[in-house]
């Protein structure tokens, strides 16, 4: 019968500093008994690797990696399944002196032609020489090296049985890459982060040392995607610097059976594990059809970590009352920002303290001023509220900038702008992008929007997002989570966002994914979505009610309403009642 590795280590002493790179921390996980354990979708335990045996493979495949004559420092292409290849594959290249690119799954492009074209872009942009891919996606990174430079394609089967070099290669060292990672591409092409290995480290450091105090004894579970930040460095390479044990269930498990996480750190005692707002949505509506709450034991989860998105209070308030009766507690919760570009974390609310909101007021202070005037507890009416994602982490520093670039008192809501020792060094080969985020005093503007309360950052959305109509900001989510609360309408299943319109300025577009056949029910929905959206920010809106899987989703699973706007715009997106709403063309038209 097959075992999970141990939660503990009690041969090796916990260690999470000292170590000045990603191998250095392998090198020591390996000298104990903890590791990683895959599960397949009915949540068995399919395959045990112990950070023992990651070092053995990653080393023989790296001593083959480095027969190819690739030079040092070249990149390795390797699409990030949940799976013991990818992550073979990944340390390889850290010990064979390669930077691995991690390629995301064909989650949210649509057409198999679309995500080909995705990854082709990918390997052109990192110049990849080598591709590596799982055996049933082989044939489609072969199709995507096509007109690259990359000269194979390979699974690392078939890289196992190749000839080792004679001479042993060379470790990524610390003034080197660690590796690049393709943003999610939210609002533009995705572009290739360089992380270094300084600030894997320090990023690592800080959130197993400062943002979850991890120690002996916790266990980590992850449904997150391997291709970004959240699932790879916080719930993959961060547990290897620290020899914490770590749980896997595919993304596409996830999405298919969301209990199958809570089983996991159930039936294994796990202590930490992130998701997005999404993920603990996801859990919310399958456990209000489903049977048997109190069949699971949740008293081990002590944190319970948000982050990758907008947080939304209403779905933690959801998750913990519905949980509580299998031992849940609420406390668990812990809210953070981050990015790609500053490797992970920048930010941690304190533990055990919960998700803790901050209640502002609307109207024309916050709409127009961009001032996040504080509304009473039990106040009602025109209030919002938004989430503290906690303080930066020791050594960072958050500023919030008008678009000029001058700081901006508390609760002044401006771009985020962030600084610290993970910062990325560049976008791969992209200095004019790199320029328009980073300035001389290493600061990063982040794209975001927020204000600062206490010291604390509170995000409001992403910059490119906002839509402005008659001089008020008006943030899309509000409108989409409105339109979600109408029955019938799922989460996820909207998206708002502005257009130019020649005689009205900005107008103001809501598309829904509709499930409804009948015709009349269909028109019920869309009078019932005009009225939210007038009520919730008092703007008329062009209500689309388009077919499901009409909206574009990024690699991490967030809306991407650039894609949303461009792709309606264009007349990809039609609404399912033709002439029942005005049409892009009439709103753009000379």
């Amino acid at each position: 019968m097959l075992l999970p590795t141990p939660t503990t280590n009690e041969i090796l002493p916990f260690r999470t500093e000292g170590f000045r790179t990603l191998a250095e921390g392998l090198d020591y996980a390996a000298r104990g008994r903890t590791g990683m354990n895959f599960h397949d979708s009915r949540g068995e335990l399919v395959c045990v690797l112990s950070y023992t045996e990651l070092r053995e493979r990653a080393v023989r495949l790296a001593r083959r990696l480095a027969a190819t004559g690739m030079a040092r420092g070249e990149r390795v292409a390797v699409i990030a399944e949940t799976s013991p290849d990818f992550v073979v594959a990944f340390f390889a290249c850290q010990y064979a002196g390669l930077v691995p690119v991690p390629l995301p799954l064909a989650v949210g492009f649509g057409t198999r032609q679309a995500y080909i074209e995705r990854l082709r872009g990918m390997l052109r942009a990192a110049d990849a020489r080598l591709g590596i891919a799982g055996r049933e996606l082989l044939p489609v990174l072969v199709e995507a090296a096509r007109e690259t430079a990359v000269l194979g394609v390979h699974t690392v089967e078939e890289l196992m049985l190749r000839p080792a070099a004679a001479v042993e290669p060379e470790p990524l060292g610390s003034d080197e890459p660690c590796y690049i990672q393709y943003s999610s591409g939210s609002t533009s092409f995705p572009r290739g982060v360089l992380v270094t290995q300084r600030a894997l480290v320090a990023n690592a450091l800080a959130i197993a040392r400062d943002g979850l105090a991890l120690r002996p004894g916790d266990r980590c579970t992850s449904w997150l995607p391997l291709y970004h930040d959240m699932g790879l460095v916080g719930c993959c390479l961060t547990p290897v610097m620290t020899q914490i044990p770590v749980d896997y269930i595919a993304t596409a498990t996830f999405a298919r059976r969301p209990l199958l996480w809570l089983e996991l750190i159930s039936r294994n005692g796990g202590t930490i594990s992130f998701a997005p707002t999404f993920g603990y949505e996801l859990a919310v509506r399958r456990a209000q059809t489903a049977n048997g709450i109190d069949r699971f034991d949740l008293r081990s989860w002590r944190v319970a970590g948000i982050g990758g998105e907008m947080i939304r209070q209403s779905v933690l308030d959801r998750f913990a009352r519905i949980f509580h009766p299998a031992g849940f507690d609420a406390r668990a919760f812990v809210p953070s920002y981050g990015l790609a570009e500053a490797t992970l974390a920048v930010t941690f609310a304190p533990l055990g303290c919960g998700s803790r909101v901050d209640r502002v007021r609307r109207g024309p202070l916050f709409e127009v001023r961009r001032i996040a005037q504080p509304a009473a507890a039990d106040e009602a009416g025109a209030v919002r509220d938004f989430v503290r994602c906690g303080r930066p982490l020791p050594g960072y520093a958050v500023e919030i900038r008008d678009d000029q670039g001058r700081p901006l008192p508390e609760r002044t809501i401006g771009r985020v702008c962030v600084r610290g020792p993970s910062l990325m060094r560049e976008y791969f080969r992209d200095p004019a992008a790199t320029a328009r985020v980073l300035d001389r005093g290493g600061w990063l503007d982040t794209g975001d929007l927020g204000y600062l309360v206490d010291g604390e950052l509170v995000i409001t959305g992403r910059s490119k997002d906002l839509i402005i109509v008659g001089g008020r900001n008006i943030w899309p989510q509000d409108l989409e989570w409105a339109v979600e609360r109408i029955e019938g309408v799922r989460p996820g299943d909207v998206c708002a966002f502005a257009v130019a319109d020649k005689d009205e300025g900005e107008r103001v577009v809501v598309i829904v994914e509709c499930r409804l056949q009948d015709r009349a029910a269909r028109a019920e929905l869309r009078r019932e979505v005009h009225r939210v959206v007038t009520a919730t920010a008092g703007v008329e809106a062009t209500v689309v009610l388009a077919p499901p899987r009409s909206l574009t989703y990024t690699t991490s699973g967030k809306l991407s309403r650039a894609a949303a706007r461009e792709r309606w715009l264009a007349g990809d997106i039609l609404d399912l009642d033709a002439g029942a709403e005005e049409t892009a063309a009439a709103l753009v038209a000379a």
